[in-house]
């Protein structure tokens, strides 16, 4: 490490060094602006992707807990249909009785919700036609789900008692159908059959390629007889159930309850496979954050490499730079420039570089961050920490890459420098 005299860094000299740095930039706006562009490529990058890429994730914690955070869905087996599985639900391997067995023998279920859902039936309003998701539900499905209708109300015990043709709509449903209008009271074709409009529920957005929205919800005794039509042996068949627990470390407990409930009830014994599929909240929550935080992970290593090839930038520049400036260099050892002056004053050239690149490159960064979370519909986060490792890289970056340039140009002997052209 190079010992400089206390003298040579007092403020004075300090100033003027600084002074000199500036100037010498200043005076070269193109090289210094090209210069600088690694750095702010970089740092801009790090920090749109940082943001962006926890925006992300956090909006799909939001919408996965927007399906319910202290829940387990059950489904039924998948039926197939020329050899081709028609997904979870599909078979009338559930029943309503099911369900209500494990509301009332599974001690730690707090609510249980059945559902019998079709997907793509016609609903018809004047002119207007259009292709749904059907959910027939009982009364448990708002306070299990925690959405409750935002305009008018849910159905009642005597609706779902009666099969009552009544029916609640989801946000893009009611758009879809009414745009502007009033929906409440108006009735609607389901599959030609006349429904009331009694409620209409709040935005929940889409989950992978699940829109919440994009359904409606009819009493499930209505669903079975009119709609589906009674297909299970015994009972009421279902699609499944959701079924609630107070708080998420309950979960397991539950799982573990209603998979041997089920299986008593259907009478499987190993080697034989269950005929009904268990989905757990969280661990789709922990797989998602999981996957969406790798992703950030990698693709913000990949922008950190543009800073090291800023870095790379920066020193190819500076030692342009000294060969450029090597008769300059001559006259200022002449007049009695230190070794250590000259090192120091290179040196800060390259961090007022990379510092001033870093905090173009960070105002950037948030201004894309900022976008991105507008168009994209994503929460805004952006990290403190993404804006301080990425300045401090910047600024690293520019001493490393300054510090060969500096020690050549504090080399140079002023008698060979003056004869330079």
């Amino acid at each position: 490490m190079l010992k400089l005299k206390p003298k040579e860094f007092n403020n004075s000299l300090a100033t003027e060094i600084a002074k000199m740095a500036v100037e010498s930039l200043w005076s070269n706006k193109l090289r210094t602006g090209l210069t600088m562009l690694g750095m702010i490529i970089g740092i801009s990058s790090v920090v749109a992707i940082t943001s962006v890429g926890q925006g992300v994730q956090k909006a799909t914690e939001q919408q996965i807990q927007s399906l319910g955070s202290d829940v387990i869905l059950v489904l039924a087996g998948a039926s197939t249909a020329g050899g081709i599985s028609q997904g979870g639900g599909s078979a009338s391997t559930l029943t309503w009785d099911d369900a209500e067995a494990v509301a009332t023998q599974a001690s730690a279920a707090k609510t249980v919700t059945a559902f019998l859902q079709r997907g793509s039936i016609q609903v018809v309003y004047g002119g207007q036609n259009i292709s749904t998701a059907v959910v027939g539900t009982d009364l448990n499905y708002p306070d299990v789900k925690d959405t409750h209708p935002e305009q008018g109300q849910y159905f009642s015990q005597a609706d779902l008692d009666s099969a009552s043709p009544v029916v609640v709509l989801g946000t893009k449903v009611k758009e879809q159908l009414f745009g502007e209008q009033e929906a409440i009271g108006k009735e609607i074709r389901i599959q030609k059959q006349l429904f009331r409009v009694i409620g209409v529920m709040p935005t929940k957005g889409a989950v992978g390629n699940m829109d919440q929205d994009d359904r409606v919800f009819i009493p499930l005794t209505n669903m079975s007889r009119r709609i589906v039509g009674n297909n299970a042996i015994s009972g009421v068949s279902i699609s499944g159930f959701w079924v609630s627990a107070e708080d998420s470390t309950q979960l397991d407990a539950i799982q573990f309850q209603v998979t041997n409930l089920l299986r008593l009830r259907h009478n499987i014994y190993p080697p034989q496979f269950d005929d009904f599929r268990i989905i757990n909240q969280v661990d789709i929550a922990n797989t998602y954050t999981s996957i969406v935080g790798m992703f950030t992970l990698m693709i913000g290593a990949i922008a950190g490499i543009s800073l090291v090839v800023g870095g790379i930038g920066i020193a190819n520049i500076m030692l342009v730079s000294v060969v450029e400036r090597t008769k300059e260099i001559g006259i200022r050892k002449a007049m009695g420039a230190t070794k250590n002056a000259i090192l120091t004053q290179f040196l800060t050239e390259a961090i007022i570089v990379s510092t001033v690149g870093g905090s173009i490159g960070i105002g950037f960064g948030m201004g894309i961050a900022i976008a991105a979370s507008s168009l994209m519909k994503i929460p805004l986060v952006v990290s403190p920490w993404s804006i301080i490792t990425g300045f401090g890289i910047s600024a690293s970056v520019g001493l490393v890459a300054g510090v060969v340039p500096a020690t050549n140009a504090a080399k140079l002997d002023p008698i060979t420098a003056l004869r330079s052209e």
